[in-house]
């Protein structure tokens, strides 16, 4: 696959939707792809694209299966159809997480397929994560761990104790995200902050990994639990959101789903660190 020409790593911000324009995802469907160049980040194949369809147009970010590294730990599957997984789950949460994301054919082949959003600058929002001195987290904030700052120095990662982290925590917990890094979070100028990259989600292994630690062993709010049922009952055998589900990722990998959510309402709790593993993907950022 020839490489396209090489972009910054940015999100750029969806168009306003007028009267009568398609839905963002029935652009991503329908639309005419349009290659404009690369993000150069990545470690897969990720395509900066405009999409366009009936005078309506948005970027969009394109990941081309045939541009996917094999991971051996994930050996069934691609990271676009988990990716898409991990859409469908975060709709029905009903929390919007993650950007509007389908699989469909492109230039390269097939693949994921994504709105590109537009995080507000560093200087417009505050912070979500941080490094702080101390052994505690100052009220606001959850502690994560100690880490390494360089000259044999230390400093406690905190990330905001904010709804909407929190709500991608039990997101997480149920998509057995094995890569939550503090740049797959884009606090958005409409106040919401989207998640993305989940192809490394779903493995039938529990593989959670994630910055997102600082409820570990606490209550789930009743409103993660309300979800946590509803989406109980859309994972059920013959269930539409089961259904779909099929089409993207194993048998297996769909019945270790329904038992995270099972196991999430019993328990009650956020989930805590197994111990098995380093809990916290490396890069953090």
């Amino acid at each position: 696959m020839s490489a396209p020409e090489r972009i910054p790593p940015r999100r750029l911000t969806p168009p306003d939707d007028p009267p009568g324009a398609p839905t963002p995802r029935e652009l991503l469907v329908r639309g005419e792809l349009t290659v404009r160049g690369r993000v150069t980040d990545a470690s897969n194949a990720v395509l900066y694209c405009t999409v366009e369809y009936q005078g309506h147009s948005a970027a969009c970010v394109y990941k081309p299966i045939a541009g996917e590294r094999p991971l051996w730990d994930f050996p069934d599957g691609t990271l676009a159809q988990r990716e898409v997984a991990a859409y469908e789950i975060s709709e029905a949460t009903g929390w919007g997480l993650v950007p509007p994301t389908v699989l469909r054919d492109g230039p390269y082949g097939r693949g994921m397929c994504q709105l590109w959003i537009e995080p507000t600058a560093e200087d417009a929002t505050p912070p979500l994560l941080a490094l702080v001195e101390g052994e505690e987290p100052d009220p606001g904030w959850k502690a994560v761990g100690l880490a390494e700052v360089g000259g044999g120095r230390t400093a406690l990662l905190v990330h905001a104790d904010d709804v909407r982290l929190r709500r991608l925590a039990v997101l997480d917990a149920v998509i057995n995200n094995g890569d939550r890094k503090g740049g797959h979070l884009l606090p958005a100028a409409d106040g919401r902050v989207y998640a993305i990259d989940h192809g490394v989600t779903f493995n039938a292994d529990d593989k959670l990994r994630t910055l997102l630690w600082g409820w570990a062993g606490e209550p789930l709010p009743e409103e993660a639990l309300e979800v946590l049922r509803r989406l109980a009952a859309q994972l059920a055998e013959g269930a539409a959101l089961a259904l779909r589900l099929a089409e993207l990722i194993t048998a297996a990998e769909i019945e270790a789903l329904r038992a995270r959510v099972a196991e999430l309402l019993r328990s009650g709790l956020h989930p805590e660190p197994s111990g098995e593993w380093p809990p916290i993907p490396w890069p953090p950022v």
